[in-house]
């Protein structure tokens, strides 16, 4: 008996032919051909892999330099203004801000009263003081200020109250505690209606404020007390301040949706109107327009996140390169197969499509396994370095995008040159 004739087995042609693959076959095509070589697959996506794991850590870190900057806005106040007494010549040398008691607090509250777009104007001054409570003592600011104060810093107490108008006409020995100072001195107990000692002169503990954390220099704002301006110059500074009506700095608030830099030059010409200052003299004041140092912070945080991105971006560029380079050396081994399927039927696009689908996925993988260990990376460097990081959506969908968009774009002339074989000369290939 004879034995079965074999037919012998013919490749099918590519997705988009008459005859072929569909768009889920041709996938699968190309993901065994990538499994038929599993260690340089792996190799070529390592570029892509590190480019978009980069990409990944880059932007969290990146969002969270913004987030903190975010944070330190609503701490500090963009919409603020401080201003400090001036500097103060002795003998050619000049000294530092709050060395010339040139600011009064009639000054202060002229500006709140004369200039529209200010709308909070607060007096104050401050020293270091040792402070003893609860059988503990600590050394922290006590700062003597007006109610006014709390609103241009928009600082709610966590407990308690805070002191009120009547409380600073009569000079009432009342204080607010830093969230620092609560912890320091009284630990988990309840400060408020405790009793604390600033220069041996007793004070009524009436609320703690909600924590500030640290400014735009590093300083901790919550490591301070706050009292009734009357009463720190009576009990608090001593002979620091050469009247009653001089204070060292004030905080001033500007409405929201004014221009801070024209609300800025309208309190210097106020100052200088009120202190007589001559045209050609320099200010004998000094402010500082907050808005100013979150923006440099944030300007600095951008250009960090854009040179790591740069780095990132140069990872991609070598991996689109190795991309290219092991699609051109596919096609060099399969080019007896691509003139059979030619032959067969297989459409110069398919064949295009085909070797492109094949770098695509290549390239997503990559980025897949590079979004994961980018993800892993940021969460590193949160808990081990301490800086904020922040994971969106929108970087890992643009991650891979920008690793699919690899694929393509250095996939495409291998890709092109497969499509373009002759036929019988690809057949007669060893």
């Amino acid at each position: 008996m004879n034995a079965p004739v074999t037919q012998p087995r013919v490749l099918a042609p590519l997705a988009g032919s008459h005859l072929g693959l569909s768009p889920a076959e041709a996938l699968l095509s190309a993901l065994r051909a990538l499994a038929a070589n599993k260690m340089r697959a792996a190799l070529t996506a390592l570029g892509i892999f590190i480019g978009v794991a980069a990409v990944i850590a880059t932007v969290a870190v990146g969002a969270g330099a913004r987030a903190q900057v975010l944070a330190q806005i609503q701490a500090l106040g963009a919409n603020q203004l401080v201003m400090w007494s001036g500097s103060v010549n002795v003998g050619g040398v000049r000294l530092g801000a709050r060395q010339r008691q040139n600011l009064t607090w009639d000054d202060v509250k002229a500006i709140q009263a004369e200039i529209d777009a200010v709308e909070i104007s607060s007096a104050n001054v401050i020293k270091t003081q040792q402070l003893v409570a609860n059988g503990q003592n600590w050394s922290a600011f006590v700062q003597g200020t007006d109610p006014e104060y709390f609103a241009a810093r928009e600082w709610e107490p966590a407990a308690g109250r805070l002191f009120t108008h009547e409380e600073l006409d009569a000079g009432a020995k009342v204080a607010v505690l830093g969230a620092t100072v609560a912890e320091q001195l009284y630990g988990d107990t309840d400060p408020v209606g405790t009793e604390i000692r600033v220069r041996q002169t007793p004070f009524r503990v009436i609320g703690v404020l909600a924590r500030k954390g640290q400014n735009a220099q590093g300083q901790d704002q919550d490591d301070v007390v706050l009292v009734p301006l009357t009463t720190a110059r009576r009990s608090v500074m001593g002979a620091s301040l050469a009247n009653a009506q001089t204070v060292e700095w004030a905080v001033i608030r500007v409405r929201e949706g004014e221009d801070m830099r024209a609300a800025e030059a309208e309190v210097r010409a106020l100052i200088r109107q009120r202190h007589r200052i001559a045209a050609n003299e320099p200010d004998d004041v000094q402010v500082r327009n907050m808005g100013d140092v979150v923006a440099t912070r944030d300007a600095s945080s951008r250009t960090l996140s854009l040179l790591l991105s740069a780095i990132a971006a140069v990872s991609l560029l070598v991996g689109g390169i190795g991309i290219m380079n092991i699609m051109l050396v596919s096609v060099a081994e399969r080019t007896r197969e691509i003139g059979l399927r030619l032959a067969v039927g297989a459409r110069r696009r398919d064949i295009r499509a085909q070797f492109l689908i094949e770098a695509v996925v290549l390239s997503l993988l990559g980025g897949l396994a590079g979004v994961a260990a980018g993800i892993a990376i940021a969460g590193a460097i949160a808990s081990g370095a301490g800086w904020p990081v922040l994971v969106e959506p929108d970087a890992i969908l643009l991650a891979l995008g920008v690793s699919g968009l690899t694929g393509i774009v250095f996939g495409f002339w291998p890709a092109q040159r497969a499509a373009r074989l002759d036929p019988i000369e690809a057949l007669r290939h060893e």
